[in-house]
């Protein structure tokens, strides 16, 4: 039996849950003052961008990625307020801890949502029901709102959730049975992963609902779109395969390097450490990740390592991580001890590269960093870095 007809008889029972307005509840948790009025978040500088807004003020046609001079002008009204990415930190990890304690297999797919695996479970609880308690649970404990959708894979248990905010529950489950007569209506926008750039494409194709690219011949989106039109028409038929990854904090990007003559000189294990932190940010960056912790790791020539962590705020930026790892340096050397080996490592990672960037009130920065990646991925990570680094 292969893989597809073994999910059919045997389906699974995948949860996606989301917070809603992530950013702005959380403030709003912190100021009640703030319910119910137009929210924006983000850079506060006229050249700075939306990270988030409340249901108030997207009703003026504010939404996130959009610069703030033109959301100051659709809703002028709107308090505005600088995110801090500590704080949203902290409330996504009180919701991660949550899970982790309550189901076996879940993984955290961005600092606000997350994807659970309950097959199996069904067995003993129910799937629906357990979903229900365990967000009813985050609510309490937290006092964050959360929408989910439980059905028989990630992708339509994602496209679920997004339904399931607009409805009083903030809950839907599409079983097996309901799958495709459930995508069928739905513009193709909501399928997760799908672009801009193809949502034109396929819209010039008379491509506009998911029905319609179900029924399209997928030998025909492969050569228009290569492998991601295979994929698309899977999706819209309700195929994924994909497996919910368990999400391990230990999970890491990390570099050391060796030096062939121990070094005792503070300004060159600086330098190298600025220069391996560099190198580990663009791969953050590459893969569209962000990390909530960092450790420095000192080997002396007598063999004794020292390894020294801190959790942060989720980032990706050179300039945030480098001077964390500066600091742990700091507190970890022992001053004219010989070091042979020195290493950096980034854990707890999550997704959302681009969503970070939305905070920053400095769009020179933020270009920088892109021009400076862009060159990277055409001549290699070696190609660009500080002059302070190695």
């Amino acid at each position: 039996m292969n893989q597809t007809a073994h999910l059919a008889n045997n389906p699974r029972h995948i949860v996606h849950m989301d917070m809603d307005t992530f950013f702005v509840s959380v403030e709003r948790l912190r100021n009640s003052d703030l319910n119910n009025r137009p929210i924006i978040i983000g850079g506060l500088s006229d050249r700075g961008v939306v990270a988030g807004c409340s249901y108030e003020a997207r009703t003026f046609g504010v939404h996130s990625a959009m610069p703030m001079r033109q959301a100051r002008q659709l809703c002028p009204d709107a308090v505005f307020i600088r995110g801090e990415m500590g704080i949203y930190s902290k409330y996504s990890s009180l919701v991660t801890n949550i899970i982790a304690d309550k189901v076996p297999v879940y993984e955290k797919a961005s600092i606000d949502e997350h994807y659970i695996d309950l097959t199996g479970m069904d067995r003993f609880f129910g799937a629906f029901k357990f979903s229900q308690e365990l967000r009813q649970t985050i609510v309490k404990e937290t006092g964050l709102p959360i929408s989910f959708g439980l059905s028989v894979n990630k992708t339509v248990a994602k496209i679920a959730t997004g339904e399931a905010k607009r409805s009083i529950s903030r809950e839907l489950y599409v079983e097996q049975e309901r799958v495709q007569t459930f995508l069928n209506p739905l513009s193709i926008k909501k399928i997760p992963m799908l672009g801009p750039k193809t949502y034109e494409i396929l819209s010039a194709m008379g491509i506009e609902k998911i029905e319609a690219l179900s029924k399209t011949s997928p030998e025909l989106l492969e050569r228009v779109l290569g492998k991601n039109g295979i994929s698309l028409w899977q999706k819209a038929n309700g195929v994924d395969n994909s497996p919910v990854e368990q999400f391990n904090e230990r999970k890491s990007l990390g570099s050391e390097e060796t030096f062939e003559t121990d070094i005792s000189d503070m300004k060159l294990l600086n330098e190298w450490i600025i220069g391996i932190t560099e190198k580990l940010a663009y791969e953050l960056r590459s893969s569209n990740k962000l990390t909530a912790c960092i450790a420095v790791k000192i080997k002396y020539s007598d063999f004794n390592t020292q390894t020294m962590q801190k959790r942060i705020p989720y980032t990706s930026f050179d300039h945030v991580l480098i001077e964390e790892a500066k600091e742990l340096l700091v507190k970890l050397y022992k001053p004219k001890r010989k070091v042979r080996l020195i290493g950096v490592r980034l854990s707890h990672l999550v997704s959302g590269t681009q969503q970070l960037s939305l905070f920053e009130d400095t769009p020179e920065q933020i270009n920088l960093y892109q021009a400076m990646d862009k060159i990277r991925k055409k001549f290699g990570p070696d190609a660009l870095g500080r002059a302070s680094g190695r």
